[in-house]
Order: C-alpha cells, then structure tokens, then sequence
C-alpha cells in the first residue's frame, strides 16, 4: 500500500483551496495568486508529465494497453507520471504477465468529454487498428463546472462508438462538494446508460472515492486538494483492477501465440523488480 499524506497537509491544502475559492469571488487578487501556488506548481508539471508518457510509449511488450481521458490518467497530483491509475495498472498487468507491456497513453490534462472527442479520438486512430488488447476511458471531471448534459451524452457517445467492445469506463469521481454532487451523478447515471447500450464495463470510482470519507479528503489528495495523490490514485487502481484482471486473463487464455500456453490460473512469475512496482 502507498503511504497516504499527512492529515494535517491535507488540511492546510483545503484551507488553501478556500482561500482561492474566497479570492476568486471577491476579486481580491493578491489572495487569488498566493492561493493559487499549488495549482501552478502542479500545471508547471504538465509537459514533464505528457513527455514522460511520450517515452513510455517507445516500450515494446506483447500486451498493449490503450487508455484516454484527462489528467488522472496522465498522472498530475502523483509524485511520478507512473503513479497515475493507468502507471498503477499497467505495473499490475505486468506483474501478472510477467514482462512488460505497451501503454498508450492518450490522456491529456484538463480534457473534457469534448476535447477527448476532438483532440484524442484521432490520435488513438492508430493504435486502434492494432486491436489493442485492453482500453480504458475515465472522462467528464473537467465537464461538471459548465455541466451540459446534451453535451456530455453527445461527446461520450461519439467516443464510444470509436472504442472496441472491451473497453473499460471508469466513473466521474467523488469531489466531496454537495454543490457539484448532483452534476456528477447526472454525468455518471449517462455514462453507465450510453455504456450499457454497447455492452460495455464501468468501474464504480464515484462510490470508492465517496467512500473514503474525510480520511481520503485529508491524506488522498495532492497539494491543490484536487488531484489524488498516490495513494488517492491507488483506490482508483485497485477499483479498476478486479474488470482489468479479468480482461487479462481472457487475452491470456485466448492468445496461446502471445503468453505460452500455461494455465492462466497458476500464478505469473515475476521479477524483483514488478514485484517491487506493484507492492
């Protein structure tokens, strides 16, 4: 298990957070910018962390795994890119396998149901005519400040239709805000309704993040009390993981050519060093 951050950050990262919130309303500028530092300091990390991913794309591996959405899948708020849900499951995947895998990380930070739609869909082209063996979507965060329902259906439905049929969706999480709650299980209640009407799974990341109450609100989050952290991003992973672990073993046991022909049921060997990434 990831170590969480201290209650007492977590707190100090919240009174930060409504310093802003209070800035913001008043105008009072000065506050707005000394507030703001955390949410600079994590923006600043963008292009490392999009460039990071750029080279994890250049690893070759029998198993490839395709994933899109915003900044959760890129990893801001983690202290390493590889930490993200997506890092956390492919090092997962790779200890199950026991080698390593491709991942195409198409997730960009601050995107939307739309900028996915425009911006990723294209990109994932490619990748896409390779029949890619897993695909993961989380998308529709960055759509509950201008909600737009019509929207968001519209926007999810086109990328959908682009994905395959084993494709797996994660929920808008839990912003612990009752102002935005209503937004958000509006957004996930479509997701589960368009997702459903493909035949496609979706993971619950709205009741796992919900669940950790004001412990994950204290010590789950980055410095901007938006983001997860490492540990926040391991809830993510670990609700991913029981659809993910089952998608691998069906392309286990059905790619003899690939992954041998062991008994997918025997345990994986691994190296020291997967072991060590999935501890």
């Amino acid at each position: 298990m990831m170590p969480a951050r201290s209650p007492i950050d977590g707190a100090r990262a919240l009174s930060t957070a409504a310093v802003a919130g209070v800035a913001r309303m008043t105008g009072w500028q000065r506050a707005l910018d000394w507030a703001n530092r955390p949410v600079m300091a994590l923006s600043d990390r963008q292009p490392v962390t999009a460039n990071w991913w750029r080279g994890r794309r250049k690893q070759p591996g029998r198993f490839h795994y395709l994933a899109l959405g915003d900044s959760t899948g890129q990893g801001i708020g983690a202290s390493v890119p590889g930490r993200s849900y997506v890092g956390q499951l492919a090092d997962r995947i790779e200890a199950e396998l026991g080698e390593p895998i491709r991942v195409t990380n198409l997730c960009v930070s601050g995107a939307t149901s739309f900028l996915c739609a425009r911006d990723q869909l294209p990109k994932a082209v490619e990748p896409l005519r390779e029949a890619p063996d897993l695909v993961t979507l989380d998308i529709g965060a960055n759509d509950i400040a201008e909600w737009d329902p019509v929207a968001y259906h519209r926007n999810l439905s086109r990328i959908l239709d682009a994905l395959p049929d084993h494709t797996v969706l994660g929920e808008v999480p839990c912003f612990h805000l009752p102002w935005n709650d209503r937004k958000v299980h509006e957004a996930n209640a479509i997701l589960r309704r368009v997702a459903e009407a493909r035949g496609l799974a979706v993971v619950p990341i709205y009741e796992a993040t919900r669940a950790r109450g004001l412990r994950g609100i204290l010590t789950e989050f980055a410095e901007d009390a938006f983001h997860p952290n490492d540990r926040g991003y391991e809830i993510w992973a670990d609700t991913f993981w029981p659809t993910i672990a089952a998608r691998v073993d069906a392309v286990r046991s059905s790619s003899a050519e690939r992954f041998g022909t062991a008994d997918p049921s025997e345990p994986s060997a691994t190296t020291p060093e997967q072991l060590e990434r999935s501890a």
